[in-house]
């Protein structure tokens, strides 16, 4: 009796293994709706179908509108990072009205192009689109591209920025292992009204030198991470109208939940925790939240 009961019973490791695939539970909706202000639609509803509470049988991405705005997330930024996603986000906001996109080249793809300068060709005409509303995820990652492509991908950067500027979009930068030098470069090539630090990676001076420059920074899941106390101590120097959320979905699923899917309806933990981290009463961050969204993106 003893052998059939651990054999039918699922170890931790067992149960971790499986959940890993696994959406977490809705968390309680937020007071006053928000924006996911970067996510990828595509990537999520391609690798793990549909959020709980939508039918499987439904169409994945509306499905994932839905279950986001029923938790209080009644917008989402749906972001490129190559020529196919991009064009895949802009047809997607032409087809759904809580989404509007962001087109580039991600600053790891453009070291492996054969021919950059067509590839940038093809952005500059998405970024033309009405319902595209930003450039990027653009910038520099020196973590995952070693010093054989970061020529290739400054250059990338540089011609993001003047497509951002040429169009009147916000600028979506991804810094990985590159603050000094993002910062070079924007000073350098001179900043679009709005610019947008993806999923924020500094510390309180980094932040300050963002806030100081106007930009925008947006939080992920990362900051409830354990090991993520200077991102706190960067989320508390920074002024609730130049914070953004994000989820960069479906990945850095915010706390408890971190290493399973992430999806635009996980917003509110990342969005209470930050209320509870700096201080801010819930529903005036997520209004305060919303509205620079509004300005960085819409109207929608």
């Amino acid at each position: 009796m003893l052998a059939a009961m651990t054999e039918q019973t699922e170890t931790r490791k067992q149960r971790a293994a499986r959940r890993a695939g696994e959406f977490p539970p809705a968390p309680e909706p937020l007071p006053v709706p928000v924006l996911d202000s970067h996510t990828h639609l595509d990537i999520t509803v391609g690798e793990f179908g549909t959020p709980p509470g939508g039918s499987p049988g439904d169409d994945p991405v509306a499905a994932a509108i839905d279950v986001a705005a029923r938790a209080g997330v009644d917008r989402l930024v749906q972001v490129g990072v190559d020529v196919g996603s991009s064009r895949w986000s802009a047809d997607v906001a032409d087809r759904y009205a809580p989404v509007l996109a962001t087109v580039a080249l991600h600053p790891n793809e453009a070291p492996r192009l054969a021919d950059l300068d067509e590839a940038l060709r093809e952005i500059e005409t998405l970024a033309g689109r009405d319902r595209v509303r930003g450039v990027g995820e653009t910038g520099m990652d020196f973590f995952r591209t070693g010093d054989e492509g970061r020529a290739a991908q400054e250059e990338s950067f540089r011609a993001h920025i003047a497509i951002a500027k040429r169009h009147g979009k916000a600028l979506v930068i991804h810094d990985r292992d590159a603050h000094a030098d993002v910062l070079r470069v924007v000073d350098d090539e001179g900043s679009p009204d709005t610019v947008v630090m993806h999923c924020f990676s500094g510390d309180a001076d980094f932040a300050r030198e963002c806030v100081r420059r106007g930009f925008l920074l947006s939080f992920a899941g990362t900051v409830t991470f354990g090991s993520a106390a200077a991102l706190r101590e960067a989320a508390a120097v920074t002024p609730p109208e130049q914070m953004l959320v994000e989820t960069d979905a479906p990945y850095l699923t915010p706390m408890p939940y971190r290493g399973r899917p992430n999806a635009s309806y996980l917003i509110p933990l990342t969005v209470r925790f930050l209320a509870e981290t700096t201080g801010t009463d819930l529903d005036e961050l997520c209004a305060t939240i919303s509205a620079t969204g509004d300005r960085a993106f819409g109207p929608w």
